[in-house]
Formats: C-alpha cells, sequence, structure tokens
C-alpha cells in the first residue's frame, strides 16, 4: 500500500479522505502498530479527518496488544471535544484507564467527560461497572446504578453481568436481588446494547456469557427476564460447586 501512496504522490494525486482512512483502516487489520501509526499521521498532515471507522479499527488494535496507554494518547490525539463521534472517543478514553484498572483516573476522566458537556450512555456506565465488577468495588457499582437511574439510562445484560459477577465472586448470592432492585428490577427483557469494542477489553462477565448462549438456544420461544436468568445461572453455579467438592 506504501507503494500505492508514493505512485499516487508521484502523479500529483491527492489522498483524498476515504482513501487516507481506507490505509488506517488496513494497516489496523493487518499491519503493525508502527504501520498503522505511519498511516495516521499521514492522514493527520493532510488535514482529513479521521472517521469513525478508522477510529474503532485503531482503538481495537490497541486493545488486542493491550496498549491502553497509547489508546489513551490516540484518542486525546484525535480530540475529545469532537461532537460528530457521540460519545466513542470518550468511552475509550475511558477504557484505556478502566481496562488497566486506573481508577482514579478513570473517575476523573469521568469527570472531565461530564465537565466538557457530554452526556454518558450506557457504554459509558458500563465501562465503569466492568472495571468496579473485577475489584468488587461494591460501594461505586451502587453508586453507578443510582446515576443510570436518575439520568434516564436503562441497564442492559452487561450492567446485570457486572453485579452478577461481583457478588458471586464474594460469595454474595442472596444479596443479588437488592442489586437487582437498584438497577430498577430485574423484570425487564434482557437485551445488550453496549457497545462491543468493551468486550474486547474485558472479555464478557460469566452471567453474561451464560445468558447470551440460553437465550440464542431457546431462540425467542420463551420469555426472559434477568431474574429468571439469574435463576438458572445460579441452579448452574450451584451444580458446578456441587461437582467440584464431590470430586
Amino acid at each position: 500500500m506504501e507503494d500505492a501512496v508514493r505512485e499516487m504522490a508521484r502523479l500529483g494525486l491527492p489522498v483524498d479522505s476515504a482513501t487516507g482512512n481506507a490505509f488506517v483502516q488496513h494497516y489496523a487489520a493487518s499491519g503493525t502498530v508502527p504501520q498503522m501509526e505511519a498511516a495516521y499521521r499521514r492522514l493527520k498532515k493532510s488535514r482529513l479527518l479521521v472517521s469513525t471507522d478508522a477510529i474503532r479499527a485503531m482503538a481495537s488494535a490497541y486493545i488486542s496488544q493491550r496498549k491502553y496507554y497509547k489508546l489513551g494518547e490516540f484518542v486525546s490525539d484525535v480530540g475529545l471535544g469532537r461532537r460528530n463521534a457521540g460519545n466513542l472517543l470518550w468511552n475509550l478514553y475511558l477504557l484505556s484507564f478502566a481496562a488497566n484498572f486506573k481508577m482514579k483516573s478513570l473517575q476523573r476522566a469521568f469527570l472531565e467527560m461530564v465537565g466538557a458537556g457530554f452526556r454518558p450512555d450506557l457504554t459509558t456506565f458500563n465501562i465503569r461497572a466492568a472495571a468496579f465488577s473485577k475489584m468488587c468495588m461494591f460501594w461505586d457499582l451502587h453508586l453507578t446504578a443510582d446515576h443510570m437511574r436518575r439520568d434516564g439510562v436503562a441497564p442492559d445484560l452487561v450492567t446485570h453481568g457486572c453485579f452478577v459477577d461481583a457478588y458471586l465472586e464474594r460469595r454474595l448470592a442472596r444479596n443479588i436481588s437488592f442489586a437487582f432492585d437498584r438497577l430498577g428490577g430485574g423484570a425487564g427483557e434482557p437485551a445488550v446494547a453496549t457497545d462491543a469494542i468493551v468486550f474486547e477489553a474485558f472479555g464478557k462477565g460469566g452471567f453474561h456469557a451464560s445468558s447470551e448462549v440460553l437465550l440464542e438456544a431457546t431462540g425467542g420461544k420463551r420469555r426472559w427476564t434477568y431474574y429468571k436468568l439469574l435463576g438458572v445461572y445460579l441452579r448452574k453455579q450451584h451444580r458446578k460447586n456441587q461437582i467440584f467438592w464431590n470430586y
């Protein structure tokens, strides 16, 4: 592809936005990080706007190599104040701290996001919830649920899974119904509305992954709620523990 760029330059043909972004996406998917970054710098030097697809591609490349510091630098360089990308840049910025469990930096970035006039969305909250869940930070999880309720942001399967996984990690299964109440009750129909790039960094939690398999297997033949999914998951975990101790 570099030969193509040189040939275009030799012929006096400018690299337009579509071509420049295509180079970035190509190197993000198939090249090395230095090649990808060089393509991005070339695009920026041409004063062309990096597309959301190219931003996602570069973010995925950094995440796949666990270069979270570089991810944070990249989205800051693109410009966190950019409005036509929605919350994507801010969410990736938060993810760069959350995936490294830099909790103070995560909180500071969240406050900066709100202060800059951006309204947190479901993905924003679930990035924080995923980090809090992994660290079993129950107080922060509950504050997240309260904040979501105040802002009118409905939780999804990912949010519920963050609570379930944290509570089971600390053997507090009896308290999960209390957590579901904080989320507005578990009677809603399960759905996943979180940006999938979050799973590239954190993977899918136990409750989330198990529930998705169950939902796909039943194929809409049964009406599920979060409480019903929880009941199935707890029974499965109970059987797994019995097998472990019997062994």
